[in-house]
């Protein structure tokens, strides 16, 4: 069996007298579409934090494409990309030069950043306004750039 993208194995976390994930398990495999579904307070924004690198589990591990969130953050952030609800982008730049910003944040080597870019561009349906002002834009729009980062 292949190991899966996302593993997440036993995930808890508590702060102070509050458990905010309770021993949650789950695996995302390659090509599947995930998404958190609960009430308010279920630890939703608390998980993707943890999977995310931002935050530690106080127990349970996690690990995508095999690597420990919690041993290597900044590897993991290199290769996920997370997009929140409310998706703050700089209203200034053209969707090129941020979509080529957030690559070079990415350490994408310039050599494979252009194709990289005209790819999720053309994924997210944005070519024919790469050279706009993402604050000009829809906010549909502005959702597919956020998604095109991610």
């Amino acid at each position: 069996m292949t190991e899966p993208l996302l593993r997440v194995e036993n995930l808890t976390v508590d702060f102070a007298d509050t458990t905010a994930v309770n021993d949650i398990s789950f695996r995302v495999g390659r090509g599947e579409i995930v998404g958190f579904l609960g009430p308010n307070g279920a630890g939703k924004s608390t998980t993707m934090r943890i999977l995310t690198g931002y935050l530690p589990a106080t127990s349970g591990s996690v690990h995508i494409c095999g690597l420990p969130v919690a041993g290597e953050p900044a590897e993991i952030k290199r290769r996920i990309g997370y997009m929140p609800e409310n998706n703050p982008l700089p209203e200034d730049m053209r969707v090129s030069e941020y979509m080529y910003f957030r690559g070079r944040l990415k350490e994408v080597p310039r050599r494979k950043l252009g194709p990289r870019i005209d790819e999720v561009l053309e994924i997210c349906d944005l070519k024919r306004v790469r050279h706009r002002i993402i604050g000009q834009l829809s906010k549909g729009y502005r959702q597919r750039v956020g998604i095109a980062e991610a």
